[in-house]
């Protein structure tokens, strides 16, 4: 799949390759035109290149320069790789003529040549390149892997339809109930004590610090206070563990981390005992020091305290899989890559930076050297080496390791027109395109926020039926931690939600969190691809969470809060109808006992029928105040725009 993918890959590099050549191509005539035939130089002071001569003296020419446009683009090439830039800059600034010694800082100009270009041919140019080639290669690599709709996602859709990947990985679990047996409890509330862990994780710290305290050529006191200090924390980390393993019972082996921790301990009994015991026995002391480092391992239990330690290993654990791709990529590359280079340079003498270990003399010094290539480091050295002529070497014969000499056709120089392209083509293919493939994207919902949602969830639903009562889901998401958290009061926002709910007023662990995780990544638009990808899912959520489809939808919290505003603006109705009978009930009565009339003309009789009229009255106002409450608590509760989580 990398291979097809990054050959399919090159007609649209192709592409930026030749833009990027043309800025390239620019600055090369820009420099042949400032700096062609200034950098000859003798290393004794002359004036020029007729007083060199004169001295019977060699004027020499400097391998990397301006003198043609391909040399050029050498050079420029170097310095855009950052690798020898700085000698190539100093000398064009040095640079005063053709054939004249070269004078310190004599073109101060030079400078702002070199750094326009390394803006442009290096920041702008170089990383355009290196960008589209990973934007083509992991289309590409989406397309052969059969995911090729999700090369036409956005980003946040991409990073909604990752993150719903890993939803179907975790389910609840169940809470470790408390035991009943009073010594089993107390162990049981230490184990599971706030206290008593972030104890534990200060003990690891102190460990720490007392391991970095060995040093060479440590006095006695000093070793046996280290020895002391060591027994002691071996002794605290096993209490510990004791502890846990008498508190938790058989669920001390669920949790993953409390396994890890486990493992740590033993290893470092393991590595206490051997310690002791070889200190006695007569051993190596290479043998000995190996078994202290085990030592070390306690300070990995940090890791469980350390959040954003577990996002990094988290994230190599995930990238092993394209770093094992990309790796056998990269060997394949080198392999080849050696062979030729065992044969096109194996007679080079050894000058520079090569020796009887840096060379292309054998397969295995070849491969090691085009490993350290890889990261580009020192490749100017290795190709000015290369680069070897007359008189550092002899054109006719190469001498081979048993002192014996042989005719070759370039004896022990090197070839340039063969070393140039080998070794750009070599740093290009490698170091621009290979190790760059892989780009790791953090998006902001990690596996520790599932984790803690699950963890919050045990409180809710602690016989893990993966459901909880849809009145429980406030306070539910009230209590997660950022960036899944939405603080009280959040009714109103987890209405838009539209988080279906389950026959038996019931909504499912899965609907929860895929609702949460839009709501962090913002509007997440639907598209055809998108909805395609989700069907995929969907069929590997009906295999992790059965339950949850066996169940008949009923409402959603949206089409809840409709319900809810319907049924309040009927009672406002019916209520506002009954207080107008009410009052119309009064006005007929009164007409007809002839109140009014009396009213009107001063009279103010305190019979039976005015009380009767002063109660029904009070009784129609009570209804229009209570009607007037209730269109109140109505503009409170408006029905919001729905979010879809579907």
């Amino acid at each position: 799949i990398v291979v097809n993918a990054l050959v399919n890959a090159i007609p649209a590099i192709m592409n930026v390759f030749l833009v990027c050549m043309v800025f390239w191509l620019i600055f090369s005539i820009m420099g042949v035109q400032f700096f062609k035939g200034r950098h000859q130089f003798e290393y004794k002071e002359v004036a020029n290149k007729t007083a060199c001569l004169d001295r019977n003296a060699t004027w020499q020419n400097l391998n990397i320069n301006f003198d043609s446009t391909a040399n050029g683009f050498l050079a420029l090439f170097q310095v855009a790789t950052f690798e020898g830039w700085m000698e190539i800059m100093q000398a064009a600034s040095d640079s005063t003529d053709v054939d004249k010694q070269p004078q310190f800082e004599a073109t101060m100009n030079a400078y702002l040549y070199f750094v326009v270009f390394i803006v442009i041919g290096s920041f702008f140019s170089l990383n355009l390149f290196i960008g589209v080639i990973i934007d083509n290669f992991n289309v590409l690599k989406k397309k052969y892997e059969g995911n090729y709709l999700d090369a036409f996602l956005t980003q946040n859709q991409r990073n909604y339809y990752n993150i719903l990947k890993k939803a179907g990985t975790r389910k609840p679990k169940k809470t470790v109930k408390r035991p009943q047996n009073k010594f089993l409890l107390l162990f049981y509330d230490l184990a599971v004590s706030s206290r008593f862990e972030m104890a534990i994780v200060l003990l690891v710290f102190l460990n720490l610090v007392i391991n970095a305290v060995y040093h060479y050529n440590e006095t006695q006191a000093v070793t046996e206070f280290l020895d002391m200090m060591n027994i002691l924390f071996v002794t605290v980390f096993t209490l510990e563990m004791t502890v846990k393993i008498i508190g938790l019972r058989i669920h001390f082996f669920r949790f993953s981390l409390h396994v890890f921790d486990l493992i740590v301990v033993v290893l470092s009994i393991l590595a206490f005992v051997l310690d002791h015991v070889l200190s006695v026995l007569i051993v190596q002391p290479t043998l000995l020091r190996i078994v202290r480092v085990f030592h070390i391992g306690r300070v990995l239990r940090l890791i469980k305290a350390a959040k954003g330690i577990r996002k990094l290993l988290f994230a190599i654990i995930i990238s092993l899989p394209a770093v094992f791709n990309i790796g056998a990529l990269l060997f394949m590359i080198m392999f080849v890559y050696a062979i030729i280079g065992m044969s096109l340079f194996g007679t080079v003498r050894l000058t520079g930076v090569f020796n009887e270990i840096v060379n292309f003399r054998t397969f295995g010094n070849s491969f090691m050297l085009l490993l350290r290539l890889s990261t580009a480091a020192g490749w100017n050295d290795v190709l000015e080496a290369l680069l070897v002529k007359e008189p550092y070497c002899n054109p006719k014969h190469f001498t081979l390791p048993d002192n014996t000499t042989r005719h070759s056709s370039h004896g022990d120089c090197g070839i340039p027109y063969l070393a140039i392209p080998y070794m750009v083509s070599y740093i290009i293919l490698v170091w621009l395109i290979v190790v760059n493939m892989y780009i790791a994207e953090e998006v902001g919902i990690t596996e520790d926020d599932f984790d803690m949602f699950y963890t919050v969830w045990e409180k809710y639903d602690p016989f893990a039926t993966q459901f909880i009562k849809y009145e429980q889901l406030p306070d539910f998401v009230g209590d997660l931690d950022p960036p899944l958290q939405i603080p009280r009061p959040n009714e109103i926002t987890l209405v838009t939600f539209n988080i279906p709910i389950l026959e038996g007023e019931k909504m499912h662990c899965l609907d929860v969190l895929i609702a949460l995780v839009k709501y962090v990544l913002s509007e997440v638009e639907e598209t055809h691809e998108l909805r395609s990808l989700k069907k995929q899912i969907e069929a590997k959520f009906f295999e992790r969470f059965p339950a949850r489809y066996n169940i008949v939808v009923k409402s959603t919290t949206l089409q809840r809060k409709k319900e809810d505003v319907a049924a309040r603006t009927l009672q406002r109705s019916w209520r506002s109808y009954k207080a107008q009978r009410a009052m119309q009930s009064i006005t007929a009565y009164a007409r007809k006992q002839k109140i009014l009339r009396a009213a009107y003309s001063g009279s103010r009789p305190f019979t039976s029928t005015m009380i009767d009229l002063s109660r029904r009255l009070e009784l129609a106002l009570n209804k229009f105040f209570l009607v007037q409450k209730d269109m109140w608590d109505l503009s409170e509760s408006y029905c919001p725009t729905p979010f879809n989580v579907n």
